[in-house]
């Protein structure tokens, strides 16, 4: 089985000309083409925290939003949701609260492909890197809470500047810190802040940064993407 995810930070659509363009985001979904989209900041900060890309506009793409079971109208959780192609089944999802100084979460499906099934949790880390430590020993402890180890994938916005060290310190053998290059900020890129944390049990077959005429312009930071794949 092979699956291709990415993870967004869409800058809750609102590009580098300052204008929220929805259509200009899932036109770069569509260039990169993967079976599974975790995305950051895809909700609204106040208020009703409705999602910035209508429902019905992700309804007429190859993508159908995953519902995560939060506030009516938005897409996910704390601003993290997923978007999947119309032929991959959910069969669970989790809203999780991280411990923070200000509201962070996550979000989790697990889903089935051609008889395989396979855990993704989308997060967007905390600025401190303390604060960060314990999100990810949150996470951890969670898909210890869920017994019978599945094939994992942790997709997002780690905000960690580190290239081996800080947060990542957190994961023991079993996990795999996949470098998908550098995605921050879009204008000139220097920063490794959008990554992929796989378990072993995963044969990583490419991963890449998706940096096109689109994409940087449309956010803060560029899209990421693995192929992945299970024996």
């Amino acid at each position: 089985m092979q699956l291709k995810i990415a993870s967004y930070n869409i800058h809750k659509g609102v590009g580098l000309d300052r204008k929220r363009d929805p259509d200009r985001i899932l036109s770069v979904l569509a260039e990169i083409d993967a079976d599974v989209v975790v995305l950051q900041e895809c909700d609204r900060r106040f208020g009703r925290r409705e999602s910035v890309i209508p429902r019905a506009r992700i309804e007429d793409s190859r993508y159908r939003p995953v519902a995560i079971d939060t506030r009516p109208g938005s897409l996910g959780w704390h601003g993290n949701g997923f978007l999947v192609k119309k032929t991959v089944e959910i069969i669970d999802t989790a809203a999780l609260t991280l411990p923070a100084l200000e509201p962070r979460g996550a979000v989790r499906i697990d889903l089935r492909k051609e008889g395989k099934r396979a855990r993704i949790i989308g997060m967007h880390l905390d600025l401190s890197g303390l604060m960060r430590r314990e999100q990810v020993r949150s996470l951890l402890a969670h898909l210890d809470d869920l017994g019978k180890p599945v094939p994992t994938v942790l997709a997002g916005d780690t905000n960690e500047w580190a290239a081996r060290g800080g947060v990542f310190r957190c994961f023991g053998d079993s996990w795999n810190v996949l470098d998908c290059g550098r995605s921050f900020p879009t204008r000139r890129p220097i920063a490794r802040l959008d990554r992929m944390i796989v378990t072993n049990d995963w044969n990583v077959d490419e991963v890449a940064v998706h940096h096109s005429l689109l994409s940087s312009r449309a956010s803060d930071h560029l899209p990421v993407w693995a192929r992945l794949s299970l024996g």
